[in-house]
């Protein structure tokens, strides 16, 4: 039914700007006598739960972490008693504005994420709120089930979450929204209430009344309900299979099984909190496929939809042109897009089976239909893994590709998540654009196109009040047009703040207040989440980047090329969708890994700084104690650079926090310690004997590393009697006349491990260069910017140009051993001097050995040997590591590379006395227990100093350089005459 015709606007209401501190301060001291879990009610956790993924900025009062359902009970009586707002959260990655609020915060990510039990044979799982989806996930798949919905954020994001926003993700063509997978869920009111709900029949309804009660209340209250707007509910509620906007009380339909578990999904923790959940699983189709589909245009690819859907897909995304544009102006997945059919847009078609034939065979039907009608799209099928992980990596990229984009610059969510019809795609995206372009908006348009839900940002400003009017009429005409479709303003991520005002424009006067009833049944005092759904605060209140909103300039070290020169920017690239929170895969984020806390993970310390910068509720700015808390246990592993899809460089941000907040004042011991390694090394290497004699001595060997706020715990690594550059020198030139390389020394590799250095000019001799090293000692201060210590780094690093001048102006190129050496050349050192030319030689023309080998064409020898790769964090995120991976293949060696994350160590960080702990946490995570499982006979490679202390520390294996493995091979295999791809020149490949 169009409600264009009756349109009006929602009551809105002011959102509070703060809240009684003296009330705040009672509560907090109640709570921490009252409960188990712990309780922050301090200015650093506010300014850390200020917002979530949306536009939207509220201070919340305090947040609770609640071990035990009888802490929950407890808080929400406690805010009862004190008439205190409530709001349940899980990972916070919610888009429209439902997980921030002024209220006190019930945090179910921390404590209450167990799956209570799974059921295999009724295909049942019991989970408490703050269960990952992932974790249900991987346990239903050993016995080949699934939890149907799936959002992009399924490797972080809690269970409680999807049930307060009735998510859905790529898989809901197989299996429908979370609502619609849900048999009961066990609640607890505002009041107090606390009872199992679920599918009720009337006999059942009717003894829940008569047992009285705040249960019977409600329940007789949900039964007035529905016999008052029944008839209203079936002819205005959109017949769509994304309809998710409002509350379900299409649920409380007695054809639907009056099912109030599922009338309360979607309800935003408006209504009431969630403690358990029982879910109902799904076949898991063992086998999977992919098709692509390429069309001249988005809109012509929409029209096909139905079509493709008589197939039996499990999984029909879509996506335009603009997005593969965005993702080639970020050099993103150029494999990917290399493998997308021709054509302007494209449909992914996921099929599923038990079998792979018989999800080919699904997929073939489809390819010969659409090949034997006319204007047929282009097709590709993929049917391995790796390609088909490839491929859905132009559909995964798509937040990433399209926030800060280079073409349409700022992009915001919003109008993100309209859904129509599928057999209506087509026309609404032909009638939206023509709207988006009439308002001067353009967005990539992407999505769940076989539910009819699309997905954009819109690269809209809210930067004065005349663009903030500008918005909201957009909003308003978006929303009319998305009514007479027939659909939904929201399709999956709710409605929350940015969308609830626009709810009477889909649903007309009288179900608003159906729903407003539904709302005040289970909480009277409107005190769950107030200002969410109903009775909404103003889509324009409470804005993050609103009108007013300071974007202060200050004098930084780093020049932030591509973040318009700005720390600001910089720390507000953060969009909020949280996949710094993930426990597994890539290396993003260890500390939070470690430590389960908000303020340990990237987004958290992206927020705090944001914070910071604003002044607002962190008014020390650069001396804050909370942003310094957050950024100690910072490893500075860069794992954010790569694995953030939207590229958040926390190693530098904490670099340049460190360097102004210690100013003037001085550091920690261990600052000095490791920091300032390279002094300490140069005098070492007068006296090894003796430096080492002071390092592991009984008795001085504890008072060394008390005095420098080293772990008793730890071994010092032991200085070499000589050094790399001394043996180097003694050396005879080898190779004159064939091309040069400028091996980088590092300060590690040169007095701790010259070996690896050693082997690395064996290699590269016998790849056919001339080893040449910089004309004197020099350090890039890789130890120096966790510190902080950036006056003295850039120092260094301006010691490093001048003395490269004649090398650089030769064109030499630069290998390096040590990942992290590399990635200052490639990342900080631009960023230290911006405009200098020989540091964007640098920049351009350093490379990691396996790096250079690799694109030299060089052919090593066979290894008849099984080696365990680990990645150092700084390879992983600076440099193209699949280089290794290319040469281990060439040797023939039986190799796995691990996806392990961080082992822990990350420099200096390991050694700190007040981080070991940490430390070892990270390190037992996955890396650990990965070399202790390996084969007696495994070599473990990794190309990190500090990767290899830590597995030396920990499991006591032995370790190998990529330079060393090589080696190994050249001196067992036979010697091979090799043509340089660079040169054309021949080089026998013998030991030297």
């Amino acid at each position: 039914m169009q409600r264009s015709e009756q349109a009006v606007n929602a009551d809105t209401r002011k959102a509070p700007e703060s809240f009684d501190h003296a009330l705040a301060d009672q509560v907090a001291r109640e709570l921490r006598k009252a409960v188990q879990g712990e309780v922050h009610f301090d200015d650093g956790t506010r300014a850390l739960y200020a917002t979530d993924g949306s536009l939207y900025r509220h201070v919340p009062i305090g947040v609770v972490f609640p071990r035990t359902s009888e802490d929950v009970r407890r808080a929400v009586a406690i805010c009862y008693r004190h008439q205190v707002p409530v709001l349940s959260r899980g990972a916070g990655t919610s888009l429209a504005g439902q997980t921030c609020n002024v209220a006190v915060i019930l945090d179910f990510s921390r404590h209450l994420d167990q799956l209570i039990s799974l059921d295999p044979q009724t295909r049942l799982a019991r989970v408490q709120p703050g269960c990952v989806l992932d974790h249900l996930r991987s346990r239903a798949e050993e016995h080949h089930l699934t939890f149907g919905p799936d959002p992009s954020t399924h490797t972080h994001n809690t269970l409680g979450g999807m049930l307060g926003n009735n998510s859905c993700g790529v898989h809901s063509v197989m299996a429908g929204r979370t609502a619609d997978n849900v048999r009961s869920l066990r609640v607890l009111t505002y009041d107090g209430a606390e009872f199992r709900v679920g599918p009720t029949s009337e006999q059942e309804l009717d003894d829940i009344i008569a047992e009285g009660g705040r249960r019977g209340e409600i329940y007789a209250g949900l039964k007035r309900l529905r016999d008052r707007y029944a008839a209203l509910v079936r002819e205005g509620y959109p017949d769509i299979p994304r309809r998710v906007s409002g509350y379900n009380l299409d649920e409380l339909l007695e054809d639907k099984g009056f099912n109030v578990a599922r009338a309360l999904v979607g309800s935003e923790g408006t209504c009431v909190v969630i403690l358990e959940a029982e879910l109902e699983l799904v076949p898991s189709p063992q086998s999977r496929c992919v098709v692509m589909l390429g069309y001249p245009d988005v809109y012509t690819s929409c029209d096909h939809i139905t079509d493709i859907l008589s197939f039996g897909p499990v999984g029909l995304e879509g996506m335009d042109h603009l997005l593969i544009r965005e993702m080639r102006n970020k050099h993103m997945h150029p494999q990917a897009r290399s493998m997308l059919p021709d054509g302007n847009s494209w449909l992914l078609v996921e099929f599923g089976g038990d079998t792979e034939q018989e999800a080919t065979d699904k997929a073939h039907a489809l390819m010969r239909d659409l090949g034997a009608a006319d204007s047929a799209p282009t097709m590709a099928l993929f049917v391995g893994e790796a390609e088909q992980e490839e491929i859905w990596n132009t559909r995964d990229a798509s937040l990433g590709a399209t926030s800060r984009s280079p073409a349409l610059g700022d992009t915001f969510p919003g109008w993100e998540d309209a859904a129509v019809a599928p057999e209506n795609v087509g026309a609404y995206l032909r009638d939206f654009r023509q709207l988006m372009h009439r308002f001067g908006y353009e967005a990539s348009l992407y999505g769940h196109f076989g539910n009819g839900c699309i997905h954009c940002r819109i690269n809209f400003s809210l930067a004065n009040e005349s663009e903030k009017a500008k918005w909201r009429a957009f909003m308003e005409e978006a929303a009319e047009l998305v009514v007479h479709y027939g659909g939904s303003l929201s399709g999956e991520h709710g409605d929350g703040q940015v969308r609830a005002e626009l709810l009477p424009r889909m649903y007309g006067p009288e179900l608003m207040d159906a729903m407003r009833e539904f709302k005040t049944l289970w909480d009277p005092q409107g005190k769950m989440n107030p200002g969410k759904l109903v009775d909404p605060y103003s889509m324009t209140a409470s804005l993050r980047f609103g009108p007013g909103m300071a974007a202060p300039r200050t004098d930084t070290y780093f020049a932030y090329t591509d973040d318009d020169n700005s720390f600001f920017r910089a720390t507000n690239r953060c969009v909020g969708i949280g996949n710094c929170r993930r426990k597994s895969g890539g290396v993003m984020c260890p500390s939070f890994r470690a430590t389960d806390e908000e303020q340990h993970s990237t987004r958290g310390r992206s927020r705090l700084l944001f914070e910071m910068m604003q002044g607002r509720e962190l008014a020390e700015q650069w001396r804050s104690q909370p942003v310094r808390e957050a950024l100690d246990l910072c490893l500075a592993c860069k794992g954010c650079k790569e694995d953030c899809p939207v590229g958040v460089d926390m190693a530098t941000l904490k670099a340049e926090f460190m360097a102004h907040h210690y100013k003037g004042r001085l550091r920690p011991r261990a600052a000095y310690a490791m920091g300032l390694i390279w002094t300490w090394s140069r005098i070492a290497v007068h006296v090894p004997r003796l430096a080492n004699f002071m390092l592991h001595a009984p008795l001085i060997g504890p008072l060394a590393k008390w005095v420098g706020g080293i772990a008793q715990q730890r071994e010092m690594p032991h200085f070499a009697p000589v050094d790399f550059r001394s043996w180097f020198a003694a050396r005879e030139v080898r190779n004159a006349g064939l091309p040069s390389v400028l091996l980088w020394p590092d300060t590690f590799n040169n007095y701790f491990y010259p070996r690896t250095l050693q082997a690395a000019v064996r290699v590269l001799e016998a790849a056919g260069y001339q080893v040449v090293l910089p004309p004197r000692p020099l350090c890039c201060g890789r130890p120096l910017y966790a510190e902080g210590m950036l006056d003295r780094a850039r120092r260094q690093l301006a010691d490093i140009l001048d003395s490269l001048n004649r090398l650089i102006d030769q064109g030499v190129p630069l290998v390096g051993l040590e990942p992290s050496c590399v990635a200052t050349f490639r990342d900080e050192l631009p960023q230290l001097f911006p405009g200098d030319e020989r540091a964007r030689y640098l920049q351009t023309s350093t490379w990691l050995l396996g790096e250079f080998l690799e694109r030299s064409g060089y052919q090593p020898p066979r290894l008849d040997r099984s080696v365990m790769v680990h990645t150092h964090c700084h390879q992983h995120a600076s440099t193209d590591r699949d280089a290794d991976a290319a040469l281990l293949r060439r040797m023939q060696a039986d190799f796995q590379m691990l996806d392990a994350g961080c082992c822990g160590m990350a420099g200096s960080f390991g050694y700190d006395a007040e981080k070991y702990e940490v430390s070892m946490r990270i390190a037992g995570q996955q890396v650990v227990p990965a070399v202790r499982g390996k084969g007696e006979h495994t070599l473990v490679m990794t190309n990190g100093f500090s990767c290899r202390e830590q597995v030396a520390h920990t499991t006591g294996e032995h370790t190998y350089h990529l330079a060393e493995i090589i080696d190994m091979a050249l001196q067992t295999g036979a010697p091979t005459l090799e043509v340089l791809a660079s040169t054309g020149q021949q080089a026998a490949s013998e030991r030297r």
